[in-house]
């Protein structure tokens, strides 16, 4: 009786595999381990390269001050995947917000925190060399819109932060930063 005939086939596959494959010329027979896969960018789009123009060590000029009023690094973090802004003003306030483009919807999306407990979160996109995020956030009680408006120049990068109480229909003026590459 054959009795290898009787056995299915998957086990035949299995026995085959366990007994030939040592026995082939440069078998490499060691675990796999993560470190043996190659990683691949998942951020390597350019889409995700359009807010690197504000990478850098600054110094924040308010409107004409000669005085910086305030130093933010902005790094790029998470193997270039987000925007990492470290802001400190000279006053004591203290924020950070992340940046990410959000391939899934197109858009670009920050999330700004500071130490006062403030919250503003804005979306929008890069577009005609400038980067425009705007967003919604509660101030007293009151719906705020907020659009801060990013504009690579040369030797800095100029921030204009407006606001709006009525849906977008008019735009205050809210700050208005020029960064320079910080003075040591």
């Amino acid at each position: 009786m054959n009795l290898i005939a009787h056995w299915p086939k998957t086990k035949m596959v299995v026995i085959c595999v366990i007994l030939i494959l040592p026995g082939i010329k440069g078998a490499d027979t060691r675990p796999v381990s993560l470190a043996d896969i190659p990683k691949a960018s998942s951020c390597s789009a350019s889409e995700y390269r359009q807010f690197d123009f504000w990478l850098g060590d600054w110094d924040a000029f308010e409107g004409s001050s000669a005085a910086p009023a305030a130093r933010i690094r902005v790094t790029s973090v998470l193997d270039g995947c987000v925007v990492h802004e470290d802001y400190q003003d000279t006053t004591g306030k203290r924020g950070q917000s992340f940046s990410i483009y959000d391939a899934s919807r197109k858009t670009w999306h920050q999330s700004w925190v500071t130490n006062r407990g403030q919250l503003l979160v804005i979306e929008g996109n890069f577009q005609a060399g400038e980067m425009v995020l705007t967003g919604a956030e509660i101030v007293a009680g009151k719906k705020r819109l907020a659009r801060g408006t990013w504009i690579p120049l040369k030797g800095g990068v100029r921030e204009i932060g407006v606001t709006s109480v009525d849906d977008g229909k008019t735009w205050q003026p809210w700050f208005d930063l020029m960064f320079r590459p910080h003075q040591r």
